[in-house]
Order: C-alpha cells, then sequence, then structure tokens
C-alpha cells in the first residue's frame, strides 16, 4: 500500500487531503522521523511535538510565499519533510548533507536562518516590515516554543509589533519544557492559561452565531463583539500578550488537526497582530522520547526499538561537572548557574545536591551573565558555564558588567570550537576573538580531562578576577600533558631545533601528529593560558628555531595565532610564521574530522604546508 508521506512535497499536495488523511499523514512522519533520526542522530522530541502544528501550517499557508520563521529552528525537521527534502533525510546533519536548522541556501522555503532561541519575533517583524512597505500580500508567521520568552529579546521585539500594530502571526508552542524543564513567572503565567481552553470552543460558536444572523449591521455585530470581549475577561484575565498588543487565541490542542486548521485560516486574514497559544507533548507517539524529552532533545544514533543509545565514555563536560561537586563540598560560597542546560553542561548532579546553590534562569544568557555578577559583588564565586555559541549572545555583559568591575566570575566554555553536525550557528570558533580583547580577562585552555579538573580549582579558589576555560566537546586530549599549569607560562611539550609548533586545547594532539609526520626537530609548546600569552616563551623559541606556526579551534581573526603574530612584529622578530585556523567563513556541518580536513587543520594538511 502506498504510503500519503510519499505523494506530499508541497502545501499543494497537503490541500489535496481531508482531515482524517491529514490525520494518517502525521502518523507516517511520525515513523519517518524515528527511523532517520535513529540513525543520523538529531533533535528528535521536538520534531515529534511540532508535526500536527507544521502539517496544519503548510496545509493553511502558501510557502515559501508565506513566510514560517522557526525559532531556534531545530523543530524544522517536519517543514523539510513537507517542503521537498524528504529523499535528502539521510544525510540530515551530515556532511555535505541536509542541515538540522532551517538554511535559506538550501531551500527558499526556509524564509530566515536561525540556530539561537527569542529571536524569531525581531525576524518576522522585520519581514512584515518589508512587505508592508512593498505593499506585497503575503503572511508572515513566527513559531517559538516557551523557552523562547525565557529570553529578554522577544519581549523587545513584541513590543515593538504590538505598539505598531503590524500584522503579524505568532505561534506560541507550548509544551512545557524548553530544553530542561521551564522555569520562572511567564511559565506560570501559561499554567494559568491552559486552563482556559473552554474560551477558545466558545470564540467559534460565537463567530458562527454572528454569520449566520441576517441584516446584521456592524453596529450589532460590534456590539456582540463586545460583549464576547467581556464573556472572554470574566473566564480568563487579560494575558500578557493582550497587554503587549496581540490578539491572543487559545490555548489550542497542537494535535488535533481540525481545531489548529480552523484556527490558521481565521486568524490568516486578520490585520493585526496575533499570537496563537498552542499545546503539544515534546516527544509525541513515541514513548522513549515522551518519557525522556530532555534525552531525547538533541541525541545521537540509537536503537529505535528501546531508545537506548550507545554509551560514551568521560567527556569534558562530565569531568565539568563531578569536579563542580567536588569543589561545592569544600567551597560553600561556590554558586552555579545555568542557562536551561543543567544536562548539557554537566550540572544535572550539582541541581540535585546543591539545590539552593543552583539558578536555571532559562534560556537568558544575557541575564545569567549580569545575575552572575551581582553574586560575585555580594561574596560569592558563581560559575556559569554556557556553550561558546551561547555565551556570545552576552558579549555585552560579559564587558560590561563583569570584566570592567574585575569580577570573579568563572566561564566555562563547553564546546569551544567546532562542535559538528550542529552547524554554523553552534560552531564555538570565535570565543577566543569575542574574549581576549576584554580588559581583565584570562583565557585558559586544557588540553586533558585531568587539566580542566586541575584549572576549574585553580579559577574557583585561587583566582580572583573573570576568568574562563574554553574546552571542546566530547573527550579529545593530548599525549603525555602534566595537568598542572601556572598561570601565564607556556608548557615545553617537546624540545627541538628546526620549528617551533605552538597550540592549545584540542589542537594541542594535532601538534604532536603534526610533529611526528615532519620527523624534525620540532618544538611543541603548550599554551594553557591563552591570554595573558608568556611572550618570553614564544619569542625566545622563534629566534631559536627562525620557524613558527600556530594551530588553534578559533577562527584565524582574533585567535591565538593573531596575537602571537602580533607580538612577533612588534618584538621585529625575524622568523617565518604561518597561522593555522579557521577562516572567515561560516564554519558547516560535518564529523570534526570532515571539518578539520576541509579547512586544511588535519595533521597531513598542515605537514605538508609546513614543507612547502
Amino acid at each position: 500500500m502506498d504510503k500519503l508521506l510519499d505523494t506530499i512535497n508541497s502545501h499543494e499536495d497537503l490541500k489535496k487531503l481531508n482531515t482524517d488523511e491529514l490525520t494518517a499523514l502525521c502518523g507516517e512522519i511520525r515513523e519517518f522521523l524515528i527511523d532517520s533520526v535513529s540513525k543520523t542522530g538529531g533533535h528528535l522530541a521536538s520534531n515529534l511535538g511540532v508535526v500536527e502544528l507544521t502539517v496544519a501550517l503548510h496545509t493553511v499557508f502558501e510557502v515559501p510565499k508565506d513566510k514560517i520563521i522557526f525559532d531556534v529552528g531545530h523543530q524544522s525537521y517536519v517543514h523539510k519533510i513537507l517542503t521537498g527534502r524528504r529523499s535528502g533525510f539521510d544525510t540530515l546533519r551530515q556532511f555535505g548533507g541536509i542541515s538540522g536548522f532551517p538554511k535559506s541556501t538550501e531551500s527558499e522555503a526556509d524564509a530566515f536562518n536561525t540556530g539561537h532561541s527569542s529571536t524569531s519575533v525581531s525576524a518576522a517583524l522585520g519581514l512584515a516590515r518589508g512587505r508592508d512597505l512593498s505593499a506585497e500580500n503575503y503572511s508572515v508567521i513566527a513559531v517559538f516554543g516557551d523557552g523562547a520568552l525565557t529570553g529578554g529579546m522577544i519581549y523587545e521585539a513584541m513590543n515593538d509589533a504590538g505598539h505598531t500594530k503590524t500584522p503579524l502571526i505568532l505561534i506560541l508552542n507550548d509544551n512545557e519544557m524548553s530544553i530542561a524543564k521551564n522555569v520562572g513567572a511567564v511559565s506560570k503565567h501559561l499554567r494559568t492559561l491552559r486552563t482556559s481552553s473552554v474560551y477558545f470552543r466558545s470564540k467559534y460558536v460565537v463567530e458562527r452565531f454572528l454569520k449566520k444572523i441576517p441584516f446584521c449591521g456592524n453596529a450589532i455585530v460590534n456590539m456582540i463583539k463586545h460583549v464576547k470581549r467581556a464573556f472572554r475577561r470574566l473566564v480568563i484575565p487579560t494575558t500578557l500578550f493582550d497587554d503587549m498588543g496581540f490578539h491572543y487565541m487559545g490555548p489550542v490542542d497542537g494535535h488535533d488537526m481540525k481545531s489548529l486548521i480552523s484556527c490558521f485560516e481565521y486568524v490568516r486574514g486578520e490585520n493585526r497582530p496575533v499570537l496563537i497559544h498552542v499545546q503539544t507533548k515534546k516527544g509525541k507517539g513515541y514513548a522513549p522520547a515522551e518519557n525522556n524529552p530532555q534525552k531525547f532533545h538533541g541525541i545521537s544514533s540509537f536503537d529505535k526499538a528501546t531508545g537506548e543509545t550507545k554509551k560514551s565514555g568521560e567527556t569534558y563536560s562530565s569531568r565539568f561537572g563531578a569536579t563542580m561537586l567536588n569543589l561545592a563540598e569544600k567551597n560553600k560560597k561556590l554558586v552555579a548557574i545555568t542557562g536551561a542546560m543543567p544536562n548539557g553542561t554537566g550540572l544535572d548532579e550539582f541541581m540535585k545536591r546543591y539545590k539552593k546553590r543552583f539558578f536555571d534562569v532559562g534560556i537568558a544568557e544575557q541575564h545569567g551573565v549580569t545575575f552572575a555578577a551581582g553574586l560575585a559583588k555580594a561574596g560569592y564565586v558563581p560559575v556559569i558555564p554556557l556553550y561558546s555559541s551561547f555565551l556570545q549572545r552576552a558579549y555585552d555583559q560579559t564587558l560590561h558588567d563583569v570584566c570592567l568591575q574585575k569580577l570573579h566570575v568563572v566561564f566555562p566554555i563547553d564546546r569551544a570550537g567546532i562542535v559538528g553536525a550542529d552547524g554554523e550557528t553552534h560552531q564555538g570558533v570565535y570565543d577566543i576573538s569575542y574574549l581576549s580583547h576584554m580588559p581583565n580577562m584570562t583565557i585558559l585552555s586544557p588540553a586533558t580531562l585531568d587539566q580542566l579538573t586541575y584549572m576549574l580549582d585553580f579559577a574557583v579558589n585561587k583566582f580572583d578576577g573573570p576568568i574562563a576555560i574554553r574546552y571542546p566537546r566530547g573527550s579529545a586530549q593530548a599525549e603525555n600533558i602534566p595537568p598542572e599549569f601556572t598561570l601565564g607560562k607556556a608548557q615545553f611539550i617537546q624540545k627541538g631545533n628546526d620549528i617551533t609548533i605552538i597550540a592549545s586545547g584540542r589542537m594541542l594532539k594535532r601538534a604532536q601528529e603534526v610533529a611526528a609526520i615532519l620527523g624534525k626537530s620540532a618544538e611543541i609548546i603548550a599554551m594553557p593560558t591563552i591570554k595573558p600569552l608568556d611572550e618570553a616563551a614564544v619569542i625566545s623559541s622563534a629566534m631559536k628555531t627562525g620557524y613558527v606556526i600556530t594551530i588553534e579551534d578559533n577562527v584565524k581573526i582574533g585567535g591565538m595565532g593573531s596575537m602571537i603574530g602580533t607580538l612577533l612584529k612588534e618584538k621585529q622578530i625575524d622568523c617565518k610564521f604561518k597561522i593555522f585556523a579557521f577562516p572567515d567563513t561560516p564554519v558547516t556541518h560535518g564529523t570534526v574530522d570532515e571539518l578539520d580536513k576541509l579547512y586544511g587543520l588535519n595533521a597531513l594538511t598542515i605537514a605538508g604546508k609546513v614543507r612547502s
């Protein structure tokens, strides 16, 4: 028997199906998602939760004419399936394959590239204003989760849109979960709204009744609508979204195809900003994901029959979490802050054991960093682990509120360097560049798990001021590296006379590989401290060998190599110098090894260029 899914490539194909067929199609999409993601890995739970929502959107609206913007974008798999990319799903998040996030160069159906939270409404408002300026006619829809409402940027955009009455459709996908369980006053507000679905059902009864009244003048229609609004106020008090200038509708059952389609058809002709509150279940239709949505938020390949993944060994994230437990036991002033990522950063056990000293601020990195600054002022030692690509969202707070005041805030930077399959919006290849020019900031980079333990203890207990410790995803380690280090001092891992190879963190192992291939007398210098640099060690080695290369998992501009090159030029050191780092271009998705090779950072390519 042919599957409905095999016949769907656009919204036009969806419009040929009745409601029962659309519901059956949703079941096929879920089967397809589970089978595909079990092989490639990816964001499964969030996509299973938005199947009906996405199908209904594509049934009512005409993509790509109408624009759909997905907040974060990891829940766009169903959208991709419905817009002609189903056949390529075996390449999802693989090198040269389909991106796990919206990407306009991949399809015109992807209206805007996204990868971070709370940005969709700003982008949608820009598109809507551009549409109005050009006197065009199409709908702009922003789809965001309840977790996005913990970020301040979304309120700035909603305030602007509501004030100016720009026609815009916002869809709040409320699954009661962000990445971790949602927190805060907004979450409590949504729980209150979830009790008011009786209003949404009554709304359509009234609308149908009005349409059946013959010769109903505008005055009578308006009077009845005023009565209806008054009735609504009795059922549910004014919502936050009403107060911001949006016409609030909901809650709507996000798995009821009839309700979703009727709601979307109703708002399509609205000439004002509208917010539709949709309730969904994360992981819907796959028991392992329903029972453990955090595990299946972003998951590697798994056994679809059991939901089990291959067990991985110790990683930098897990070592960080274990070290934090030991440090917190001895240092009662130590506190931990997360941006909705206790599991991803390794703080899940800390969260359980030290509840009063653990703070989840939601997906709000800007608030989290300044909150940490306040805790530091109050005499505590805040540790705020963030993924490298997420810390850049709090650039100003790190500079203005922490560094300028020289406050003792510890920034463990997880996923520093290449992260792989999540692609260009998540690659952590900018943190050295955006932190190194901040006054009072110190940057450390461990080359082994044991060195991370030593550095974290140093940063918490033996240092005073802003300090960042950048470490990669996974467990890549150099060989024969002592965990101890001295702040501002390089480590001479191997003595030599022919060439100087300087590296830090993950790339120290690469330096050892390059030295082995060259077979020359290479001097390998590890930089556990990237800032401040050990200038004396660099200069003395450069003068001895006459050839210097640097290797790092950061972009070339503003990175460690750039700092060393500037030093050599200022000191007028006569030597040949080359930087091996990532280029000034968005870094695509693929495995770490594939991307190192693509951008010339694998050992064979580096050795070949050194020889030439």
